[in-house]
């Protein structure tokens, strides 16, 4: 009887695929990655065979130390990935049975279907885990920040004009916030992927007595109780990708904030802000103009965003038209999984490390803070606080803003009579209302920039990032 080939073509091929061919189909260029994933599921399920009787001891002794081995070489880099051999399911299970004779049982129950069903979720757990830990990094960032800087006033900008006052901690804070949403999806979306979809086979799972509960247990596939996660429908096992999708949309929501982050950095950087001086090892050159100073770190954090959502819409439209249960299509999601994990990650990374390297010009922001126009609305509110209904005293602060532009005098500097000569409602306590320290500490309410808010927001955070 002829030897059945290594590359996965059943009995009823004469030969192997054309090289035009073996190129276009192979994924070995992208998924060797997953090598360990491959090899923890393997051992898994050589176990679960031994205890049912297919292996004996001997032949799960000798399979668990012939993939240990190829594993502790694939981690040197002296394993040779064959492209012949198509993936990286493939390439260890042919090596496994060239090494030890009972490797040609190992795929015994298990289809290359739920085989990467199961790799792929075991390796997006661990990316998970990893970017939430990056992501309470970053938070932990913005707090020292913050922190070191809890008296640094900046204004609060809508439209990209100066609005209000706000602590700069406070806005430093927002994305603080921004990120505990992200952690918050990113768990949810882990209960998802960790469902171990193993014992499927290719669509109709198997007619052995498979232990999906005791492979399961052995790759940690449990819920915080201990009880064990099995996907419920063999075919939905097999074609499932949700998981991956919402681990990109969570992602590209975690890159939107990232970005806007990166944007605020870009300005505050800038000549015309001048907030934040960012240390030269996380900024560039110009290889024409010599006294630049670049933020192109954050710059390309901005940018990245583009290729995160292009992998969103790439798994979506990979998906779309789908039948049921597997179909060669699927290959395509790796790359983009992979690039969306490898992109969020770094650039996690690079914020965080970015912001524990800047240094914040208080001078700068202090003059910024100064402008008195600020503090307008705290203005319409005193007029409020004298029984005025907010509409009218809207209007009355807006006349007399125009009449400070008239004058060419900033607001604080305009005389009682001048004020009065707009409203009779203003009494000689109104410049009071220009005392930025005074207008900070009267914000109280909770989520407010104000003095006493922001510094007890700063130890909730503390405490809870510890």
């Amino acid at each position: 009887m002829k030897k059945p080939s290594p590359v996965s073509r059943s009995g009823r091929f004469t030969g192997g695929p054309a090289a035009d061919v073996a190129q276009f189909t192979q994924s070995i260029s992208f998924d060797w990655r997953l090598w360990r994933h491959d090899i923890q599921g393997s051992i898994a399920h050589a176990t679960m065979l031994q205890s049912i009787g297919i292996l004996t001891r001997k032949e799960l002794t000798a399979i668990t130390k012939g993939l240990r081995q190829i594993a502790a070489e694939i981690s040197a880099g002296s394993f040779v990935w064959k492209l012949e051999l198509e993936d990286v399911h493939m390439n260890i299970e042919s090596e496994l049975t060239r090494r030890v004779p009972a490797g040609a049982k190992l795929h015994t129950a298990r289809s290359r279907n739920d085989q990467v069903a199961l790799d792929v979720r075991l390796w997006l757990r661990e990316e998970i885990t990893a970017l939430l830990g990056e992501a309470v990094s970053l938070q932990r960032a913005l707090v020292a920040l913050g922190q070191e800087n809890a008296d640094v006033i900046i204004p609060g900008y809508t439209h990209l004009q100066r609005a209000q006052p706000v602590y700069f901690a406070h806005h430093l804070l927002a994305y603080v916030e921004m990120l505990e949403r992200d952690c918050e999806r990113l768990w949810d979306c882990h209960s998802r992927v960790n469902v171990c979809p193993l014992g499927s086979g290719a669509i109709a799972g198997s007619t052995l007595p498979l232990d999906r509960l005791m492979v399961a247990r052995l790759l940690g596939f449990v819920d915080t109780e201990g009880k064990p996660q099995l996907t419920q429908n063999s075919m939905d096992a097999v074609s499932d990708r949700d998981f991956a999708v919402e681990f990109c949309a969570a992602a590209a929501l975690l890159a939107v904030h990232l970005s806007r982050l990166a944007e605020d950095v870009i300005l505050w950087a800038g000549t015309e802000f001048d907030f934040i001086k960012i240390a030269d090892a996380y900024t560039t050159g110009s290889s024409l103009m010599p006294q630049k100073k670049n933020p192109d770190i954050a710059e390309l954090a901005r940018g990245k965003t583009g290729r995160v959502f292009g992998n969103l819409m790439s798994l979506l439209t990979l998906l779309k038209g789908l039948p049921m249960t597997y179909n060669r299509d699927l290959q395509e999601d790796k790359e983009r999984l992979f690039d969306t994990a490898d992109t969020v990650r770094a650039t996690t990374r690079l914020m965080e490390a970015l912001l524990l390297h800047t240094k914040v010009n208080k001078d700068s922001c202090a003059t910024a803070a100064g402008d008195p126009s600020l503090l307008a609305t705290d203005l319409a509110d005193y007029l409020v606080l004298k029984g005025m209904p907010f509409r009218q005293a809207h209007h009355v602060v807006g006349a007399v803003v125009g009449l400070a532009e008239k004058a060419g005098q900033p607001l604080n500097e305009l005389t009682l009579a001048q004020l009065q000569s707009v409203d009779n409602a203003f009494g000689p306590d109104a410049p009071a209302v220009f005392d930025l320290k005074r207008a900070m500490s009267k914000r109280n309410v909770v989520g407010s920039p104000g003095t006493k808010e922001v510094a007890r927001q700063l130890a909730r955070w503390r405490a809870q990032l510890s």
